[in-house]
Parts: C-alpha cells; sequence; structure tokens
C-alpha cells in the first residue's frame, strides 16, 4: 500500500489493516518473547490485575501506575479467586505484560524501532513521533476477556490529538476468538471521555474516568478479522473493541502508541507519565 493510500484510508475510517507487515521470523520471535514472559511471570504478580470495564482494578493500584518504565504483569480478574490464588494455570491467567517492551525487551525493541515503522509513520504525516507505551495482550483461549468500546485518546491524551496504535497480529485474529471491531469515522467526534490521575486526598483511587462511559450502537461497529502477521493502525480517536475469546484458538498480539512531539502537547493529566529514566523515546532518533 503506498503512503497516499495508507494516510487517505486512515483519515477515513480512522484504521487501516496493513497485510503481511511481519514476516514469519519476526511473528515467530515475538510470539516466543511473548510465551517467555509469561512462563517467567513471578508468583508475587497477583497483585497487578486489569480490566477495561469501570470500577478498574488497576485505578487504587501503583504497581499499574507506575509501569510505564518497566515491564509489569497483569492478570484477567477472572483468572484470580477470592484467596488470591490463580484459578487457571499461570500460562493462561495473563491479559497482558507492558508497559515499556519497546525499549526495555531486545526484540519487542527490534520491531518497534525498524525502518519499517518510520515509513508507516512518516506516510501518515508524523514528524516527531514518539513511542509512548507497548504491550504484549495474550487474549488467551477461554479466558481472554472482553475488551469494552473506548478511544485511545482516554488514556492517552494529546492537544493536538495525534496518537497513533501499531497493533501486530501474532495469531490470525477471527470473529471467534475475539478479533478487533471498529466504528469507522467515529474519529471524527472528539474525545469521548479522559482517564486521568486522581489528586482528590479523599478518594483511593489513583486513576479514574472523568465521566460516564458511553454507550455505543452494536450496530456502528464492522469486526476486522486479519491474518497473523498483519499491522493495524489505530486513530487515538477511533472507537474500537473487541469481545472475548470463546474458542480454543489464542489470539496473542502486540501492540504500541506513537504520539506526535512536534507542536503538540501530551497532558500531564494521562495515566501514564514519561520518567526520568524513561522519557518517551523519539522513533526517528533510534
Amino acid at each position: 500500500m503506498k503512503g497516499s493510500s495508507i494516510l487517505e484510508e486512515f483519515q477515513t475510517d480512522g484504521f487501516v489493516v496493513l497485510e503481511d507487515f511481519l514476516s514469519e521470523d519476526e511473528i515467530l520471535k515475538l510470539r516466543h518473547a511473548g510465551e517467555a514472559l509469561a512462563t517467567d511471570m513471578p508468583d508475587s504478580v497477583t497483585i497487578g490485575q486489569f480490566s477495561t470495564v469501570d470500577n478498574l482494578p488497576q485505578n487504587k493500584d501503583l504497581y499499574f501506575l507506575e509501569s510505564g518504565d518497566k515491564i509489569r504483569y497483569f492478570l484477567e480478574t477472572g483468572a484470580v479467586g477470592e484467596n488470591g490464588k490463580l484459578t487457571v494455570e499461570k500460562g493462561r491467567a495473563l491479559n497482558k505484560v507492558g508497559h515499556a517492551l519497546h525499549w526495555l525487551h531486545p526484540d519487542f525493541k527490534e520491531i518497534t524501532f525498524s525502518n519499517k515503522i518510520k515509513d508507516v509513520c512518516r506516510a501518515i504525516g508524523l514528524e516527531e513521533p514518539a513511542i509512548a507505551q507497548s504491550m504484549y495482550i495474550y487474549k488467551n483461549p477461554g479466558v481472554g476477556s472482553e475488551v469494552c468500546a473506548h478511544q485511545d485518546a482516554t488514556f492517552l491524551y494529546t492537544e493536538p490529538m495525534k496518537l497513533v496504535g501499531f497493533w501486530f497480529a501474532l495469531d490470525d485474529a477471527t470473529m471467534q476468538n475475539g478479533c478487533l471491531k471498529f466504528a469507522p469515522g467515529s474519529h471524527c467526534g472528539g474525545v469521548h471521555r479522559r482517564y486521568v490521575r486522581k489528586n482528590d486526598p479523599n478518594s483511593d483511587e489513583l486513576v479514574g474516568y472523568d465521566s460516564p462511559a458511553l454507550t455505543y450502537p452494536q450496530s456502528n461497529f464492522r469486526s476486522v478479522p486479519v491474518k497473523r502477521g498483519s499491522c493495524v493502525l489505530i486513530h487515538g480517536l477511533v472507537v474500537h473493541q473487541s469481545d472475548p475469546n470463546r474458542s480454543s484458538n489464542p489470539r496473542h498480539a502486540y501492540t504500541f502508541h506513537v504520539i506526535e512531539r512536534k507542536n503538540c502537547v501530551y497532558s500531564e493529566e494521562n495515566w501514564l507519565q514519561p520518567s526520568e529514566e524513561l522519557p518517551f523515546p523519539l522513533l526517528y532518533n533510534n
């Protein structure tokens, strides 16, 4: 796909599918890295749980809030019992690992800062792109949970809004195992709500939403199944979601988010902030 057509489709629909973006060797390298992370997961990580619905477990969790410059593990909420013990085997319990894989893990860093990623960013007009966060998403069979309809800008807000997600399918993403669903054109309506740090001494929450969730008609969404190796570009304002993985097949993915730094301000209210140890690295400089 030529740069001009990528930009046109991105501006029209709010997302673009780039098929065969990763080579088979790259797919296997990332897949093996994700599996190794799961195998090496410390027993103590039952403190970190993650969900996309309201009343999020991570709202009160420094383990989550301080994960921007680290590699940390987050479990499916349904994988931990009332006694704090896992209800499924360790390898299936993970929701994701994040949020600095792009910098701290060599296999993910190699892909994130590759020339073909830089070429795509240039094609969609980014002048000083920086990597804000990255995640390996497991969506394991039977326990991989729903991702509610949302905008990425809710979590990583910039003014003006210049945020792009890169999402890589490491397995075939199908209707049965929870492929992405988009509301085409929904990126034209502005940001609907924010997920921000709280400075309320009377609240036990460290972060939270600034307004209730919106209800989006399901008729607005289009399922986007893709083959392993595909890259999906996601506009920061496009509304998207995915169903639970009800199949017997995995749906692993690697994803990271790029923000523009030229004439663009990253909000100090966002839950995730750069640190002295890891300022958001500029893509073209690495």
